[in-house]
Formats: structure tokens, C-alpha cells, sequence
């Protein structure tokens, strides 16, 4: 190592014993994270479930010997997840800022820039399994970024609100250190100061040589990556953090006190393990129930005849069909079928009993995930056949809302705040009103849009419904765009004047006068 690195290497090692005195093991360590590590561990199983790190299967070969084998699961956390975030959320959703032109083109300006829509659909799909993930926008020049933050990143400081105010985010990095692999831990903790007001983000680097550790706080400069973040910022008159954290639907029944969400995982974990064992004892019953025929091992090696010519047997050199077996002149095996059959039918009903149980744990309709033999359905009967997969969507949607809401509110008052832009802001918004944000969502297979346009060209003619709320309902348009659309078929289609051979409101002549 040359001089240089000796010295940073030395003013590193310095920093673990000059001034930063703590120390944590576990992340739930630090006094001022009330949540109980049990909450942490949980999302970790839940983790592994969801990208199906299982041990080896542990077994005995006829031999006696114990042999290990990869574990043949089946996925059904990826597929679930999958399913929920792709009916949930996707890239048709529209966000509209009503009665606000400028914000909602500014709003939805940074919303592209970020690629959005199909990040959020990918961490919908994480967090559906693990119950929930973090957004925090941050300022990267004069540009409004969007942070994606994995339940595993996110923990609230205290563990008895279902309104997450306080948190820490997590963010680990590894790297090489004369020939050891050192972890580095980032914490950003969002606090709100309780006599001030003010809301408070300090940021502090761990630094461990044991990957199950924190490990020892160093200074912020001891990675380059780091070197300009400061170690602590307040900011003055936020409505709300900078974080939003999505939360699936329904109670935490793991953890009562626990704000978190819970995930897939966490109440299927005895069925999902019934699956996989299921599954792997098929796939291994197939691959030891190919075809075998056992035969005397002198019909497989070469014979010599009369003149002493070999003659080796007429197979071909990949068939491991026939398999040699040893006896005496007395009792010859001869040719015997010695495949096992394979129990396809038994496996299969398993299978399909225990994802139907599955399926009714997560709250998808059964036979979400096989194949129906009754052909193509419309809308109407999907609606009515997935009824159980309709309300959790509806669920997740309600989540959905006040996530994207809470994020629109949090990018307005990082892009508006002077302690951070100082005169010269992103973009000015005054919080005293919030914004009034409107989600669209594509129904898609759940709405018979023929039919629900039918229908409401009834209810407009009938005078029961307003042009406005068609246009919305039936074209996806904003607040805005539908009176815009109204007003500018208005200027179109100008009022016919009166005459006097005709009425406008009733449509009847007047007819001759009585003479």
C-alpha cells in the first residue's frame, strides 16, 4: 500500500476512536428507535420467502449417504405480488392537480422525469410482499428526484402511531479494505423538533467489518460518496415529513403496536411452505421417475466371440434406460421394467387445493392462478367471478391515494422551501392550501367500459348525470379537462337563435294567429 492510502487508511481507523463514540449492533439499538426488533426480522424472513432464498434439501441416498439437492420451490409470493401490483397500479394511471394548471403540469413534469409510473408499480409489487415501502423526494441540483425506499430501509421511531411522523432510513454499501470486505451503513433520521416546530434530518455513517453489525459511527468524509452531505439540516415550516411511506391495506396482526404493514408472507407462511414442499417432492418424484429397466450386467459390457472379435452392445452412447444388475447363472434377472410411477394426478390436486387456499389468504379470488376451461369472459363476469380480487384491489387503491397525495404535498414543499433554495426556489407553492389531487385509475378487465359508457349516455340523457362527471368517468379527464372539453363544445355548437316559427325549449311552431 503507498503512502497516501496508508494516511487515509490511518485517519479512518481514527475516526472509529476520536469523537464518535456510538456503537450499535442492531439498528433497533439506538435509543431513539422504539420499534421492536422482532418487526425488523420479520421483513427479513419475508425477504427471503420473496426471492425464494431456501436452504438446500438435506437427504439420504439409497446408499446410506446424505447428499444435498437444490430446493425445487414454486414462487407464489413473486406471483402474487406480481398480480396485485399489475391490477393495482400501472402506467395509465393519470394524477391531476384540479383548479391548478401550472401545478399539476409542473407536478406531473417531475413525475415523468422520474420514470414514475413504472417505479411505482415496481415498488407496489415489493412492498405488497413485504408490506409496505418508503418514497422520498430529494433535491439533486435544481431537479426534484424521487428516492425508492424497500421496507427493509424504512423504520418509524416509535411503534405506537399508525401515522408515521418520525423515521430513519437505511443504505448499505461494501467495499474493499486492505483485502477485507467493510460495511458502511448510512442513517437519515427525520425528526420533528416538539417545541419548535421544525423538522430536523441528521445524517450518520456506521462502519463494521462484520456484515451482521452496524458497527462503530464515523465521520460522513470517511467515504467520498458521502463527503458533502451535511450531518445535520433543519428546515422550517413543513406541513408534513419528507417521506411517504405506503402501507398495504388491513391491520398489522404480527405486531399490534407496529405501524409497518405486513406483507404476503407473514400470514401464508404455512401455506406457502406447503406449496413449495409440494412442489419440490413433484419435480424430484419426476426427475428419479424416468424409465428404468433393469437387465443382467453381462448384456451391457462388449462380448468376445470364437475368432476373438469384441462386440460391443448395439446402444446408443446416451441411453441410460437400461441399468445392469448382477446375478448368478442360476437366477438371471433377465429384463425387467423397473419404472417407478410418477403420481402426476396426486401432486396436481395437492397443488391446486393448497393455492386455492392461497388465494383466499391474500385476498384474490380463487383461480386467479390456473387456467378456467369456460373460455374468454367479459368484464361483467370477471367483476362478479372476482369479487374477492375486486375488494383488495379497491383496498389497495384507498392506500394508493393517500400515498400519492402525501408525495405531491411533500415535492411542492421541498421544491417551495427557502431554508433549502434559498430566494430562489424550485417552484413556489403556498402550503396554507393544499393541493386538491385526483387519481384516475384504468379499471381495465374489472369495467365493462362499453357497457358503463351505455349505461351513462342513459343517466346524461335523463338528466341525472353531468356532462362533466362523463368525461370523467369515461375518458379518464381531470376536474380541468372535462369543463375545458365542455366549454369548448359550448363555443362549437353555438345555441340556435328563436324564431318565430320555432321554440327553443319546446320544439313546437307557434302556428297561424286566430283570425
Amino acid at each position: 500500500m503507498d503512502l497516501i492510502k496508508k494516511i487515509k487508511q490511518f485517519f479512518k481507523k481514527g475516526g472509529l476512536n476520536m469523537g464518535m463514540g456510538n456503537s450499535l449492533v442492531n439498528l433497533t439499538d439506538d435509543p431513539r428507535i422504539e420499534l421492536p426488533i422482532t418487526e425488523v426480522e420479520r421483513i427479513q424472513k419475508d425477504i427471503q420467502y420473496f426471492t425464494g432464498d431456501f436452504p438446500d434439501v438435506e437427504y439420504m441416498n439409497s446408499r446410506g449417504k446424505h447428499r444435498k439437492r437444490k430446493f425445487e420451490y414454486l414462487n407464489v409470493v413473486k406471483l402474487a405480488s406480481r398480480r396485485i401490483a399489475s391490477i393495482v397500479f400501472n402506467s395509465k394511471c393519470d394524477i391531476a392537480i384540479n383548479n391548478d394548471e401550472s401545478t399539476n403540469d409542473w407536478i406531473n413534469q417531475v413525475l415523468e422525469d422520474n420514470n414514475f409510473f413504472n417505479l411505482f408499480e415496481e415498488a407496489l409489487e415489493k412492498g405488497a410482499a413485504l408490506g409496505g415501502f418508503a418514497m422520498r423526494p430529494y433535491l439533486d441540483g435544481n431537479k426534484i428526484k424521487i428516492a425508492w425506499i424497500r421496507a427493509d430501509q424504512f423504520i418509524p421511531l416509535h411503534s405506537n402511531t399508525n401515522n408515521i411522523s418520525d423515521a430513519v432510513i437505511t443504505s448499505r454499501t461494501q467495499q474493499i479494505e486492505q483485502d477485507t470486505t467493510i460495511y458502511y451503513t448510512l442513517l437519515e433520521f427525520h425528526e420533528w423538533d416538539s417545541h419548535t416546530g421544525d423538522y430536523r434530518i441528521t445524517n450518520e455513517l456506521y462502519r463494521s467489518d462484520t456484515e451482521k453489525e452496524v458497527g462503530k459511527q464515523v465521520p460522513l468524509s470517511t467515504l467520498d460518496v458521502y463527503k458533502d452531505l451535511d450531518d445535520e439540516v433543519i428546515l422550517h415550516g413543513l406541513v408534513r415529513p419528507l417521506f411517504v411511506y405506503f402501507k398495504t391495506p388491513g391491520a398489522n396482526n404480527i405486531s399490534i403496536e407496529s405501524p409497518l404493514g405486513t406483507g404476503i408472507v407473514d400470514n401464508s407462511k404455512t401455506i406457502i411452505d406447503t406449496i413449495n414442499k409440494v412442489h419440490d417432492q413433484f419435480y424430484w418424484e419426476i426427475a428419479l421417475g424416468q424409465r428404468r429397466i433393469a437387465v443382467d450386467a453381462s448384456m451391457l459390457g462388449s462380448s468376445i466371440d470364437e475368432d476373438d472379435e469384441v462386440h460391443p452392445p448395439l446402444f446408443d452412447s446416451d441411453q441410460n434406460v437400461y441399468q445392469g444388475f448382477y446375478s448368478d447363472g442360476n437366477n438371471s434377472i433377465g429384463v425387467k421394467d423397473m419404472t417407478s410411477p410418477i403420481r402426476s394426478t396426486e401432486y396436481k390436486d395437492a397443488l391446486n387445493h393448497f393455492i386455492k387456499e392461497f388465494e383466499t389468504q391474500i385476498g384474490l379470488s380463487t383461480g386467479t392462478f390456473s387456467y378456467g376451461s369456460d373460455g374468454l369472459k367479459t368484464a361483467t363476469e370477471v367483476v362478479s367471478n372476482n369479487s374477492m380480487t375486486y375488494q383488495t384491489r379497491s383496498s389497495y387503491l384507498t392506500m394508493v391515494e393517500k400515498a400519492i397525495d402525501e408525495l405531491v404535498i411533500s415535492i411542492l414543499e421541498l421544491a417551495s422551501n427557502r431554508d433549502l433554495n434559498g430566494e430562489n426556489v424550485i417552484y413556489s407553492y403556498d402550503l396554507t392550501t393544499l393541493p386538491d389531487v385526483k387519481l384516475h385509475f384504468d379499471d381495465g378487465v374489472f369495467v365493462d367500459k362499453e357497457k358503463q359508457m351505455e349505461e351513462d349516455l342513459k343517466a346524461l340523457s335523463a338528466g341525472v348525470l353531468s356532462k362533466q362527471t362523463f368525461l370523467e368517468r369515461n375518458y379518464g379527464m381531470s376536474t380541468d379537462d372535462a369543463q375545458k372539453e365542455i366549454d369548448q363544445i359550448n363555443n362549437e355548437q353555438p345555441e340556435p337563435p328563436i324564431t318565430g316559427d320555432y321554440e327553443q325549449n319546446t320544439g313546437f311552431g307557434k302556428g297561424d294567429d286566430d283570425e
